[in-house]
């Protein structure tokens, strides 16, 4: 009798056993068809085209099953959301970004209702710390107007800050590519045109001007950066890369490196590297109250500085109070405006009458606008290559850290960049404070310093 019941669970374990690899492969199946793509369009979200070739299918199900498998190890990572472009960078974006935790969520030749129906699973789901988007390039190719792009970009925006109202959004724009991959340059710049116009007063919402960076002068891909004029090579990422982690760092995605302030013998410094004490908002004037004025009647849209009866000072507070000049990581960051450009001054609280030397560093993300006051005239400060007036120089480095230093003798101002001369004989007034302007974009200033004459 005993050995009749070994051999009847013997005979059990056997069927069991044979079944286990159908139920397996049911499990498989069901989840395949949970990440799979729907076979019709019928109630999907947004509008336009959903790729469905053979090939784009496979490769959606094997990258989503590979995320879903490591879904738990990836909560609360900065997410980067996209194509074969954000595909191309990585799982762990070359690592570039030092511990910041990172989810790649590209995939090889997706559209914007594509990664719209994925959002969910693929994104939200992590309640990710802030997202990196770039996206639109392959509607494009499958013949999507502009507008249809752009609305579902804007419904995507929508479910992300609906499901964080706080969290961080870095909107690309659409990178540059060649009629010939068609993608021509006045449709990319009527998408971004059109991102720009959606997201515009929107804080949540940064975006970069990463068309500019790529761009030649038709608008078009540059071969020695997207050698198939789509796709970036290492040193397109090296240069998304450096776009990107200024704005990062600022929203805190990102830690950056440490960096030991300098000041030499007898220089003082103009900004402590903790609040902005020492600065201040001027008072509107009267003229410039009335310029207001009548931009304002002109276009009753239009982004103005606000008017300020008398002026503010913003000692110990680490930001001013519009969130506009934020003191942070030792720096003196002037913000992207959320309108996308807004004119506004940050001056030091003491004026200057002697001769001096005034040193700085700065960084400016691409295409940003902003300048340095010099007892009230303004010097330009910018991405210099793209946004000019200096754009010859040899010597600027985009994106990275760059060394101003201006010697004032009398009446008129000595100029360098990295050594290279901006202005040999910059005239200005006999008495002033030194000011820090916003205009477009990102520019950060630190180990700010001055060296007074006896």
């Amino acid at each position: 009798m005993k050995w009749q019941l070994t051999f009847a669970w013997a005979a059990f374990l056997f069927v069991a056993n044979l079944a286990n690899p159908l139920r397996s492969q049911e499990k498989a199946s069901d989840a395949k068809s949970t990440l799979a793509i729907p076979s019709k369009d019928d109630g999907l979200a947004g509008a336009g085209p959903i790729r469905r070739y053979d090939w784009f299918q496979k490769l959606w199900v094997e990258r989503r099953t590979k995320w879903e498998k490591e879904a738990n190890e990836k909560k609360g990572a900065l997410v980067f959301l996209g194509d074969s472009i954000t595909q191309g960078w990585g799982e762990e974006m070359s690592g570039v970004f030092g511990k910041t935790l990172v989810a790649n969520r590209g995939i090889s030749g997706d559209t914007t209702r594509g990664m719209l129906l994925r959002l969910n699973k693929d994104v939200l789901e992590l309640n990710p710390s802030g997202i990196v988007l770039l996206m639109g390039t392959n509607d494009l190719e499958e013949k999507a107007e502009p507008a249809t792009i752009a609305d579902n970009v804007q419904l995507l925006v929508q479910q992300l800050k609906k499901h964080n109202s706080e969290m961080p959004i870095v909107m690309c724009l659409v990178f540059p590519s060649s009629e010939t991959k068609s993608r021509p340059a006045d449709k990319i710049k009527e998408i971004n045109r059109l991102f720009e116009a959606k997201f515009k007063g929107d804080t949540q919402v940064t975006v970069i001007d990463t068309w500019a960076l790529f761009a030649d002068e038709n608008g078009n891909a540059k071969a020695e950066e997207f050698p198939d004029l789509l796709h970036p090579n290492q040193l397109g990422y090296a240069k998304w890369e450096n776009a990107l982690r200024p704005v990062l760092e600022v929203l805190g995605m990102v830690q950056p490196p440490s960096e030991p302030s300098t000041l030499e013998a007898g220089f003082e410094p103009l900004f402590n590297g903790k609040d902005l004490t020492g600065w201040c908002f001027h008072a509107t004037s009267e003229n410039e109250r009335l310029a207001i004025e009548k931009r304002l009647k002109n276009d009753p849209k239009a982004i103005t500085p606000p008017i300020i009866d008398k002026q503010k000072e913003f000692t110990q507070l680490r930001a001013s109070d519009d969130g506009r000049y934020v003191a942070i990581h030792n720096r003196l960051v002037v913000t992207t405006p959320a309108e996308g450009r807004r004119i506004q001054q940050l001056w030091t609280t003491q004026e200057f009458k002697s001769d001096f030397v005034l040193k700085l560093e700065f960084r400016a993300t691409p295409n940003a606008d902003s300048g340095i006051f010099l007892k009230g005239k303004q010097l330009q400060c910018r991405d210099y290559l793209l946004a000019g007036p200096y754009k010859e120089l040899k010597n600027y480095k985009p994106q990275q850290w760059n060394e101003v230093e201006i010697t004032v003798k009398g009446n008129v101002a000595r100029c360098l960049c990295n050594g290279e001369v901006l202005e040999e004989a910059f005239p200005i007034p006999a008495t002033g404070p030194i000011g820090l302007e916003g205009d477009r974009g990102q520019m950060e200033y630190r180990n700010l310093r001055i060296k007074l004459s006896e």
